[in-house]
């Protein structure tokens, strides 16, 4: 079977790790060796670990791996195009969302780019130019949300879950005896 050329090595070996494949590889081995050792898994029987892919069997499997991958949905082309239009955006909401202080002469245009670039939402420069236009006042009953895959989301979800956990600080103040210092917990 051949892996469709779009899965990195990385995407390959994330979706191993995900779904806890009994394939033992090591980062030396580049990525024909671990298409190879996907292509023998395939013709064995294993079990596949629930999933964000929706991935339950193995046909399931051979089809995600056959076509191409979602995760790499833009060219760098379209990728470079779809940055400018964030910055022309995000230079719009910098500019306290005057038109003059932008290369956008209407509130239209906006929104079409605004559109058109929102289902790029794993990309951080679309989450954050629908961040700054959901907070501009020309389109306060339209809101802007950007699509984001479900791999991705977990990611955020985790990240936002460990900056939770770091800010647990203790302060102590100086002035306060060695013996008995003054220390305060914030909630």
């Amino acid at each position: 079977m051949l892996i469709h050329k779009s899965h990195s090595k990385t995407d390959l070996i994330d979706l191993i790790n995900l779904l806890e494949l009994p394939i033992v590889f090591s980062h030396q081995d580049n990525k024909k060796n671990i298409q190879d050792k996907l292509n023998d898994l395939l013709i064995t029987n294993f079990k596949i670990k629930e999933n964000y892919y929706n991935i339950e069997n193995k046909g399931l499997l051979k089809s995600y791996l056959l076509n191409h991958n979602p995760k790499k949905i833009l060219t760098t082309k379209e990728k470079n195009n779809v940055m400018n239009i964030a910055k022309y955006i995000i230079q719009y909401a910098k500019s306290n969302y005057c038109l003059e202080g932008s290369k956008y002469n209407s509130y239209q245009e906006i929104e079409d780019d605004m559109h058109y670039i929102k289902q790029f939402g794993d990309i951080p420069s679309v989450r954050r130019c629908c961040r700054l236009l959901n907070l501009d006042m020309s389109f306060t009953d339209k809101m802007f949300k950007p699509l984001i895959s479900p791999q991705v989301q977990n990611e955020l979800e985790e990240k936002k879950v460990q900056k939770i956990i770091k800010y647990d600080y203790k302060l102590k103040v100086r002035h306060a005896t060695k013996e008995e210092p003054i220390i305060l917990y914030f909630d």
